[in-house]
């Protein structure tokens, strides 16, 4: 199955549809009075529907187990026409899309058994999804396309050419990823002074967002939280929260980091761990999320 442990939870909603066919006004009759012989049509489909959607990755191979934590199904009417309308709501990494298809055709493939045998020729047809919600595709087009960002490797040992630099690619790549300029790209040892003069540049030059990586932890020299906060406008814990929750479900040692969020007037300041895994963890706990930030910045309503 296709990874998804990168992706962040939240609400999704997918609504589907399959529409039943009927080959006589009688059949409908039957249904409205109740009077088929297998039963409840509208009652047994849903039952059946309710099961089979909780069953969609036991028959598709590429779909996720999930929590389905609603349904609902609807019946319209309309001649010889019954469509049905499943709706399928879930908090987690991933949609479902396929989970609301598959509840809305084992509605109908139900309601096809039940009536087989008073009607020779009922269709089946129109099964597609008529609406999704949730996941960062649905927040896509709320993001500004101009935005800037510097990137700020802290680190001695970086600095002095005895290793590496991967952190700060992994950040550029994510922000690349979600259309963000890089004005600048620069290694610095952990020098305070260092770190509030780069803060300051950047801000000064009108950059949207500065992110540091390096010099969260808790050893001697990492120092960039002392150096950020006093230059801090406002903190913003929600980032700082998100970047810790996410990690933490991921390793065990997320919580002694010491990141930091916050602005210096228009400026987005983030603080992110020096390691590969931390500096691209943190960045899929909150982008694109976070490019809202700039909305609300430049007087945008919330919506």
């Amino acid at each position: 199955m296709v990874d998804i442990t990168h992706k962040a939870t939240t609400l999704r909603t997918a609504v589907a549809q399959a529409v039943v066919k009927v080959s006589k006004i009688e059949t409908i009759q039957a249904i409205e009075n109740d009077t088929v012989p297998k039963g409840n049509v509208f009652a047994m489909s849903k039952a059946a529907g309710l099961l089979g959607v909780k069953r969609t990755p036991d028959i598709l191979p590429d779909c996720h187990p999930l929590p389905i934590e609603f349904t609902s199904v609807e019946y319209q009417v309309n001649g010889l026409e019954i469509t049905v309308v499943f709706t399928v709501k879930t908090i987690y990494k991933t949609g479902v899309e396929v989970e609301a298809m598959h509840g809305a055709s084992v509605v109908a493939l139900n309601m096809y058994d039940m009536l087989k045998p008073i009607d020779k020729g009922i269709e089946i047809h129109a099964i597609k999804l008529l609406e999704k919600k949730g996941g960062k595709s649905d927040f896509r087009d709320r993001f500004r396309k101009d935005l800037k960002a510097a990137v700020v490797v802290c680190s001695d040992t970086i600095s002095a050419g005895h290793k590496e630099d991967k952190a700060g690619k992994a950040i550029i790549e994510k922000l690349e990823s979600c259309d963000v300029k890089i004005s600048d790209y620069i290694i610095i040892p952990d020098e305070i002074d260092d770190i509030q003069k780069q803060a300051k540049q950047f801000q000064e030059q009108g950059i949207d967002m500065v992110i540091y990586t390096g010099g969260t932890g808790l050893s001697a020299r990492d120092v960039t939280p002392e150096a950020l906060i006093p230059l801090l406008d406002r903190r913003i814990p929600g980032i700082e929260e998100a970047i810790r929750n996410y990690g933490q479900d991921r390793t065990p040692f997320s919580m002694l980091s010491r990141s930091v969020a916050g602005t210096i007037k228009d400026t987005l300041i983030l603080a992110l761990p020096g390691s590969t895994n931390g500096a691209k963890e943190s960045m899929d706990a909150i982008f694109p999320a976070v490019l809202h930030s700039f909305r609300i910045l430049k007087g945008a309503r919330h919506d």
